[in-house]
C-alpha cells in the first residue's frame, strides 16, 4: 500500500536527534502537515520547534513505559504515520558479568517498546489506513558480537514487525521495517563503527519506501549489501504465505 507523506500527520519517537531528527525534517520537507515529536526530554526539541514552528508538536513520551505510550496515543489521535525510532543500543557482548541486565534493558526499549507503540496506535492507524514504521537495523538479521545483546533485541523487534505486517496489514495498515547499517550517529561511534552513511539517507529512504509500499528498507551502502544476500530468503520465507 502506497503512503505519501504530503499533508499527513506523523509521529516520531526519539525525534530529538540522530535518525529521528532527520526523519522529522524529511517529513516536513516532503509536505507533512504536522509531526509530533515524542521524546523523554521535552527541552531537547527546542531547535526543531524554533525552525518549524507549529508544524511540530513536542509530547513527553517514554517507550519503556506502557502508560506513557497509552497517554501519547490519546494525545496524538490524529496520526496517519507512526515512526517507532526510539531505541537503546549499548555495546555489549554475549559473555559478560551484567549481560542479563543489559539484555533485559535493551529488550524493554527495542522489543517491548515496539509492542507498546503498535498496540496503542493500532486502532487509529486502522481507521486512517495509515502506516507504522519500525527502525530495526541490519543487526536484526546478523548478530554483531560487540553488539550481541542489541542484535538479539533487534531480532526480536524484527520478528514482531513481521507479525504486525500480517495482523495490521490485513486491516489496511502499511508496515515498513527499516534496516540501516552503521549510520553517522552517537550510537555508531560508541560501538566503534566508522561510516560515511548519513541519517538523511535513512530518512529519505523511508519517504520513498512508504510511497512504494515496500515492507523492507535497506537504506545505506552496507545495508544494501545485506539486502542483496538476504533477498532470496526474504522473498521465499519472510514475505511468503506459509499457510498456502
Amino acid at each position: 500500500m502506497s503512503i505519501s507523506i504530503e499533508n499527513k500527520v506523523a509521529l516520531v519517537t526519539g525525534a530529538n536527534r540522530g535518525i529521528g531528527k532527520a526523519i522529522v525534517e524529511s517529513f516536513i520537507n516532503h509536505g507533512a502537515k504536522k509531526v509530533y515529536l515524542a521524546v523523554r526530554d521535552t527541552s531537547s526539541t527546542k531547535e526543531l520547534e524554533e525552525k518549524y514552528g507549529n508544524k511540530v508538536v513536542t509530547i513527553k513520551a517514554d517507550v519503556s513505559n506502557s502508560q506513557s505510550i497509552k497517554d501519547l496515543a490519546q494525545k496524538a489521535n490524529d496520526v496517519d504515520v507512526v515512526v517507532n525510532n526510539a531505541g537503546l543500543g549499548t555495546p555489549y557482548a554475549t559473555i559478560g558479568e551484567n549481560v542479563e541486565e543489559d539484555f533485559r534493558q535493551q529488550l524493554e526499549v527495542n522489543a517491548f517498546g515496539l509492542l507498546r507503540v503498535a498496540n496503542a496506535f493500532a486502532k487509529t492507524l486502522e481507521d486512517k489506513k495509515g502506516a507504522l514504521v519500525q527502525l530495526n537495523s541490519i543487526a536484526s538479521i546478523k548478530n554483531f558480537s560487540q553488539l550481541s545483546t542489541y542484535s538479539a533485541s533487534k531480532a526480536a523487534s524484527y520478528s514482531l514487525t513481521q507479525g504486525l505486517r500480517t495482523e495490521l496489514g490485513a486491516k489496511g495498515v502499511s508496515i515498513l521495517s527499516v534496516h540501516p547499517g552503521p549510520i553517522d550517529t552517537d550510537m555508531a561511534a560508541t560501538a566503534g563503527f566508522e561510516t560515511d552513511s548519513t541519517t538523511e539517507e535513512v530518512a529519505e529512504g523511508i519517504v520513498s519506501a512508504l510511497k512504494a509500499g515496500d515492507f523492507h528498507l535497506f537504506p545505506d551502502a552496507m545495508a544494501k549489501q545485506v539486502e542483496g544476500a538476504y533477498q532470496s530468503f526474504s522473498d521465499k520465507v519472510v514475505l511468503a504465505d506459509m499457510n498456502e
